[in-house]
């Protein structure tokens, strides 16, 4: 839940805002979205439905910031024989751990619990037997969470992850060149798997596409070993990566190394995305007397998105606009900060000439924005603060330390992007 932000006075506006983004933050949590497919030992499509009873074997395999939560509650529903659980270093989830396996790994950086992690899930998925049946939970987080790097280290892998990230190349990129350093994702970790399974998804990847999410681990994947390498040119990150990076994607493009698996294995199907909980925002804030715009799917560099939701905040006939997505930040300062923080900064230095008011927020559905232990934040119109040295160092943070705003609700173990508000000011 979401906390008062430090030191800004609250307001009407500034506490409708946050009873808004609280009611995305309630609708991040996926357990809630595993009620309609999940009942006592079976599992339950709107066309057919599968009966655990018949199996031999229950196993389960969760990975991602989501995947404590889900356990829990799939936990109360179905008897497992046994379970692999990888979720942040600081989640501790009440599983029963003589038939759970929790392991605790690193995030937003791999470290070695997420090599152990990866190594586990290949070695126990290949001595599964035909009779027996494996339920995935996928969230966001994975990439990092569980890694079993090809041909290279865990510390050229963790290289390439930060390079990667502070480029300014968007999750899909990521994911491509993520992918085919790797012995589990882009659909790796389940080309042994003896018997048949099922993949229940939390998307936080824009747009949904099953592949990316968690670097695709249970998916199967469209992108190729050259693809990798068009993106680290394309981000001349060609010359500062490790020679073993480039040495593993110039040997999957002469056939040396196999591609990832094209084809499904097995059936996955997203439960929760970003647009489920701006629809709840959308309804909420109607509820609060507003008249809401909702604009998704955000995309983008930072700096295009900051001009088109200022735009739609001055031009819209609406007095409130909800947003969601999850934008680019090129960093080239070492200040504190995260997309959302800089988001609200940069609204805040686009509108604060602009009458009537703004008000408006940003937070990560995850918790965690950047490099610091806040969610994001929300700002005013009516203070008259300059953010733009802020803005330089990609400092954020420390702006609003300073002049009030910092919006924290602590890990919440879901991630479904970023959701934002701005309401405008009746005149």
């Amino acid at each position: 839940m979401i906390k008062n932000p430090s030191k800004l006075p609250l307001n009407h506006n500034s506490r409708d805002i946050l009873k808004i983004l609280n009611e995305g933050i309630i609708a991040s949590s996926p357990s809630q979205h595993l009620k309609k497919y999940i009942s006592k030992n079976k599992i339950q499509f709107s066309t057919s439905k599968i009966d655990l009873k018949k199996f031999n074997n229950i196993f389960l395999i969760a990975v991602g910031k989501s995947a404590g939560t889900m356990t829990e509650y799939v936990s109360q529903k179905i008897k497992f024989n046994h379970g692999i659980v990888v979720v942040p270093k600081e989640v501790t989830p009440k599983l029963n751990k003589k038939i759970f396996e929790i392991i605790n790994a690193g995030h937003p950086l791999p470290n070695r619990n997420s090599l152990k992690a990866g190594k586990n899930l290949v070695e126990f998925l290949n001595k599964t037997q035909k009779n027996d049946f494996v339920l995935f939970l996928i969230s966001g987080g994975g990439s990092a969470l569980s890694v079993y790097p090809n041909l290279i280290s865990l510390r050229d892998k963790i290289l390439v992850n930060e390079e990667l990230i502070r480029s300014g190349a968007n999750i899909n990129e990521i994911t491509c060149v993520r992918k085919h350093l790797s012995l589990i994702k882009g659909g790796r970790l389940i080309q042994n798997m003896n018997c048949k399974g099922i993949s229940f998804v939390v998307s936080d990847v824009i747009g949904d596409d099953i592949t990316s999410i968690s670097s695709g681990m249970t998916s199967y994947d469209k992108s190729t070993f050259t693809d990798a390498l068009k993106i680290l040119k394309k981000f001349s990150l060609q010359h500062t990566l490790p020679n073993s990076t480039l040495s593993v994607l110039k040997s999957g493009v002469n056939g040396n190394i196999p591609e990832t698996p094209k084809k499904t294995v097995i059936k996955n199907t997203i439960i929760l995305n970003n647009l489920t909980c701006l629809l709840k925002m959308k309804d909420k804030s109607k509820k609060l007397g507003y008249k809401a715009q909702l604009i998704s799917n955000i995309t983008g560099n930072l700096d295009q998105v900051t001009q088109m939701i200022a735009s739609k905040a001055i031009t819209s006939k609406n007095n409130c606009i909800i947003f969601g997505g999850e934008p680019t930040v090129n960093v080239i300062g070492n200040g504190k900060g995260g997309r959302n923080q800089e988001l609200v900064l940069r609204l805040y230095e686009k509108l604060k000439h602009k009458k009537p008011d703004f008000t408006f927020a940003s937070i990560g559905t995850d918790g965690i924005d950047g490099n610091t232990k806040f969610a994001g934040s929300i700002f005013s119109t009516k203070y008259n603060y300059d953010g733009r040295s802020y803005l330089k160092n990609n400092d954020s943070s420390s702006f609003f330390k300073k002049f009030g705003g910092l919006i924290k609700t602590g890990i919440t173990q879901n991630n479904v992007n970023d959701i934002g508000v701005i309401i405008r000011h009746n005149p």
